[in-house]
């Protein structure tokens, strides 16, 4: 069984929290970038608040522990590790919950690179546990405006676990997916399962747009957050967003692992 404090190790170790490689300038761009109502920031959000740079920034020092101080501005951002414990302990006490209920679940990830193992046990755990954990939209077509220019892009299930590929990829050996900010895909999922009849999930797992944009359609939600992803903190302080969890969402994708045995031991799913 992986402890707290082991756990806690680990974070700081691989700079999953700590002084993490997220820099202190992007930051604080996607702040003011947030506070404008940018699209590509808000990620699905539509904040019934008034967020500007200062509110932000007082938020994810709460949320992160993060510098609550606006004349640091370069460097290294921080992410306090006992904040990140204690979300992880809320969000494996969702996951307990939807499996005390068997209910089905949606995992999406914009970070299939990083973050496809992580979804990925959740999602095996989750269906031997007697969720249905559901795909649907498998294959459609997802139009999403891109920094160069309006791009199609396919949903695609890996391990139970929603993620958008270039058309060309689709292929054995190829890489797991594309990264992606855009609710588009969620929203898709969503509706086709919905057009379909049913099972719609009673939690959605993930992280950037997939928690935003579902969160945003009162769909139960929960993932990960770095400390550039403002949406999902703004999203879980408005009552949007269930848990947002603070962690450097980019690092090697062998070190949340220990993330997910964690979850699981702690939502009673250990193997």
């Amino acid at each position: 069984m992986l402890t707290a404090d082991a756990l806690r190790a680990h974070l700081l170790a691989v700079r999953m929290a700590g002084e993490v490689a997220t820099s202190r300038e992007d930051s604080l761009r996607s702040y003011r970038l947030f506070a404008a109502r940018d699209p590509r920031v808000l990620i699905g959000i539509d904040p019934e608040w008034s967020w500007g740079q200062g509110e932000l920034l007082a938020l994810m020092a709460e949320k992160c522990g993060v510098s609550a101080d606006p004349r640091h501005t370069s460097g290294p951002d921080v992410i306090d590790p006992e904040r990140t414990l204690a979300a992880l302990d809320a969000f494996a006490e969702r996951i307990r919950s939807v499996v005390g209920r068997g209910a089905p679940v949606l995992l999406g990830t914009g970070h299939p690179h990083r973050l496809l193992g992580f979804y990925g046990g959740l999602a095996d755990a989750l269906s031997a546990a007697g969720c249905e954990v559901l795909t649907p939209a498998q294959g459609r077509c997802v139009d999403i405006l891109t920094r160069f220019g309006l791009r199609t892009y396919h949903l695609d299930y890996v391990r139970g676990v929603a993620l958008v590929r270039e058309p060309e990829a689709e292929r054995p050996g190829c890489e797991p997916g594309v990264h992606s900010h855009s609710p588009l895909p969620v929203r898709v999922a969503l509706a086709a399962a919905a057009d379909a009849g049913g099972p719609l999930p009673e939690l959605v797992i993930g992280d950037h747009g997939w928690v935003c944009g579902a969160g945003q359609l009162g769909f139960e939600a929960i993932g990960l957050a770095d400390t550039d992803d403002p949406a999902l903190f703004v999203g879980e302080a408005e009552g949007v967003v269930s848990v947002a969890v603070p962690v450097d969402d980019a690092v090697r994708s062998d070190y949340y692992r220990p993330l997910t045995r964690y979850v699981l031991n702690r939502a009673c799913l250990s193997q």
